[in-house]
């Protein structure tokens, strides 16, 4: 059996848990101190706006940015009250199921009105210029149970696949849940006994008893729930009973997690261990390395070959090329070794990096209808244990798949980098000939619109080398075409500044009478 190991390491400023298995990062969560994410939290807000032409409203919460509502994240009495019996629940969010029947809902313009309160629970974390996304439907995520504090509604998670244990689980509910409350059985419920199911039901009773005092008493806006920290949230949803140990590098943190545990979990505090070590928790097990590797752009395969991804705002794409695999058999052997590999790996790398929205995955050709299907199966059945919702389209005749995966807050990308101040994320920049044509250029500007006869210039190394070897001809031909005398100072380039421009074109006003060239 894979070894699966859970290791939190927490700062004064971040806390970063990692689920290894097998020796590899397999999941990485991170969450620091002056960004804090807010999926799951609960507000008292107020309608600040209302666009009935797009069935939304923006939502003050108080944050820095006002939050978007999207109509059908409204609760509306009218329409549920039609459409009851064919609601289907997830482990987080009320949505409407797919296969019913669309009548109608309620305008949001009926539902909503400025100025007016309303309570609303994040679910997906701002991402660059939008704000959070929220939804009306509320919910509170135990270890086995979700509650649903406004709904009488029994539900079973969609990941329990077998329909004995959804019956069974969902008539055990029926029996222990609130009859003021709805719930939903999580997958983690499967191993579970029924007075841990109702332990999780009181506890999570008493939470909402505390935020709807708050909800009564405080302002808007205001928060009145805040998700657990992320060292308690990740270890409620990613421990199985297959983790070997639980690690963490910090005392207080140990000790609060033994409680959690011992409230929570009590089969798994006997996992938890602190580490005291003098190495650093996370290089101790390798995972920095992993880190760096997990924001690269490249990631080889096991057989030689590699993926390049790429993300962009829109969509991330991941491009399969065989590498320095050149397989033993034949050329279709070796294209489907090396799909199959990319199959897994790609769903390995989504999890991993945190990678959601629209997804194009560029499979190598493949002629054969069979190995297209192969390839899809496999890559579906690498999705299986991810927890974010993903949706895949077949493979095209071209190899191209495209897909979805649910995002609530960011990837690991965007987490842990930042736009180059370089190349303003295009991740190119311009050469040294396009930048020692363009000071040609603009030496001749100079010149034309000033009168000035020399002319001194700040000059990156690599432009030196341009005008003095490749380019000397150049240079030459414009001290000669206006008749003037150039001086060239090389700059040094501080990698703290790289986005000084590329050469400076100065006038010396003591020099204006000096002779010409």
């Amino acid at each position: 059996m894979t070894e699966k190991l859970l290791i939190i390491n927490k700062t004064p400023s971040e806390i970063r848990v990692a689920l290894v298995e097998g020796g590899h990062l397999s999941t990485l969560q991170i969450e620091r101190q002056r960004e804090m994410g807010m999926v799951g939290n609960i507000y008292k807000g107020k309608v600040s706006r209302v666009l009935p032409g797009m069935q939304s409203a923006f939502i003050d919460i108080g944050a820095e940015r006002t939050a978007f509502l999207f109509g059908g994240d409204v609760v509306d009495p009218a329409f549920i009250e039609r459409k009851k019996k064919e609601l289907e629940f997830d482990e987080l969010t009320l949505t409407q199921s797919e296969n019913a029947d669309q009548s109608p809902r309620t305008p949001i313009e009926q539902l909503l009105k400025e100025g007016q309160d309303v309570i609303v629970q994040v679910t997906k974390d701002p991402l660059g210029t939008k704000g959070a996304r929220l939804t009306t439907f509320l919910s509170l995520p135990g270890r086995y149970v979700v509650l649903l504090p406004e709904f009488k509604h029994v539900g079973v998670s969609r990941r329990i696949a077998d329909e004995g244990d959804r019956e069974r689980l969902r008539e055990e509910l029926g029996k222990l849940k609130p009859a003021e409350h709805g719930a939903i059985v999580r997958t983690a419920a499967l191993e579970c006994s029924n007075e841990e199911i109702s332990k999780d039901l009181r506890f999570l009773s008493k939470v909402w008893f505390s935020v709807k005092g708050k909800i009564r008493d405080f302002p808007t806006p205001s928060l009145v729930y805040r998700e657990p920290e992320l060292h308690l949230r990740a270890t409620r949803e990613l421990y199985s009973e297959d983790i070997s140990a639980i690690l963490v590098d910090d005392r207080e943190t140990f000790q609060e997690l033994s409680r959690f545990l011992n409230t929570n979990i009590p089969n798994a505090v006997n996992k938890l261990f602190l580490h005291e070590k003098k190495n650093p928790i996370f290089d101790e097990y390798g995972l920095e390395v992993d880190i760096a590797r997990a924001i690269g752009r490249k990631v080889w395969l096991p057989s030689g070959g590699y993926l390049v991804i790429d993300q962009t705002e829109a969509l991330t794409t991941f491009d399969v090329n065989t590498g320095k695999f050149v397989g033993k058999v034949s050329a279709r052997e070796t294209i489907l070794k090396t799909n199959l590999e990319a199959a897994e790996v790609i769903a390995a790398q989504l999890r991993l990096r945190n990678i959601g929205g629209i997804i194009v995955l560029d499979f190598i050709d493949m002629e054969d209808e069979g190995d297209r299907e192969s390839v899809y199966q496999k890559l579906v059945e690498s999705l299986a244990p991810d927890k974010a919702k993903t949706t895949v389209l077949k493979m095209s005749e071209l190899g191209l798949v495209q897909m979805t995966r649910k995002r609530t807050s960011e990837s690991l990308q965007q987490k842990l980098t930042d736009e180059c101040a370089h190349c303003h994320g295009q991740g190119k920049v311009r050469s040294t000939f396009t930048e020692t044509y363009d000071l040609i250029r603009d030496i001749e500007r100079h010149v034309l619109q000033t009168g000035a006869n020399f002319i001194h210039i700040r000059v990156r190394p690599d432009v030196k080398r341009c005008l003095d070897g490749d380019e000397k001809e150049l240079f030459s031909w414009v001290v000669r075409k206006h008749k003037i005398k150039i001086q060239v100072e090389e700059f040094g380039v501080d990698p703290a500044k790289l986005n000084e421009p590329a050469y400076e074109v100065i006038t010396n006003v003591s020099d204006q009478n000096a002779g010409r060239k």
